[in-house]
């Protein structure tokens, strides 16, 4: 959980042994996400195929620092609608789809589904993975509903990892370490934060749910500094 400010969890990165670089507070605030890296972070942009099979833009964001990796993947799901239009009504027109109370669920809605998903689906991917899963919890960061895991590979170094979804953009912050140093890279997923459109933090006064704030079926919570009923 996020309970320090960025700037503390960053100070507390910084003085740890494990790390001999100059930490890079990184904003990017195309994708809302805040973090500190152990330097510069290269890019790479692919393509996550959902659960229900949709086909996302996916971009993973990496260091790799000596045995230690750290990488945040931001998953956009905020084109999957169009998709869903175009997959399941005729000549991809909406309003070819009818109104029947079926398609509140499958057809033309089922991108809600794969969208309320998106969290288990990505920690279920994981379980692929040539590693052992040593704990999942329930986690929130700056009040965004999401998950923790850490896993022990086979190579013996253990991966900590942050799962959360928020504006309907789904986010894995994994750090990756030499058992020795794990305990310190524990907090690289605890150090993430969120941005606006104009680069500003984000932290709610109330937990965040993409489940339903993010599907637009009630507002999003007010943020600190903002009056309990948003205005």
């Amino acid at each position: 959980m996020r309970h320090a400010a960025f700037t503390v969890a960053v100070s507390l990165l910084v003085s740890s042994v494990m790390f001999a670089q100059d930490w890079v507070e990184y904003k990017n605030i195309e994708d809302g996400f805040q973090i500190a890296f152990p330097s510069q972070p290269q890019a790479l942009q692919t393509t996550f195929t959902s659960q229900y099979g949709y086909m996302l833009p996916e971009k993973t964001y990496f260091v790799v620092a000596g045995p230690q990796r750290f990488s945040v993947t931001v998953v956009d799901y905020r084109g999957i609608e169009q998709q869903a239009i175009a997959r399941a009504c005729p000549e991809g027109k909406k309003e070819n789809c009818g109104t029947r109370a079926i398609f509140a669920v499958i057809g033309i809605s089922e991108w809600r589904n794969d969208v309320r998903g998106a969290i288990a689906y990505s920690l279920n991917r994981f379980s692929s993975r040539n590693a052992r899963i040593v704990s999942v919890t329930g986690d929130w960061q700056d009040l965004v509903e999401g998950m923790m895991l850490t896993l022990e590979n086979a190579d013996k170094s253990r991966t900590a990892v942050a799962i959360s979804m928020h504006d309907n953009r789904l986010y894995i912050v994994e750090a990756t370490a030499p058992i020795a140093r794990f305990g310190p890279a524990t907090a690289f997923p605890q150090n993430f934060g969120y941005l606006d459109k104009e680069g500003k933090s984000i932290r709610y006064q109330r937990m965040y749910s993409n489940n339903f704030h993010g599907l637009g079926d009630y507002p999003p919570p007010p943020r600190v500094g903002q009056p309990p009923d948003g205005r």
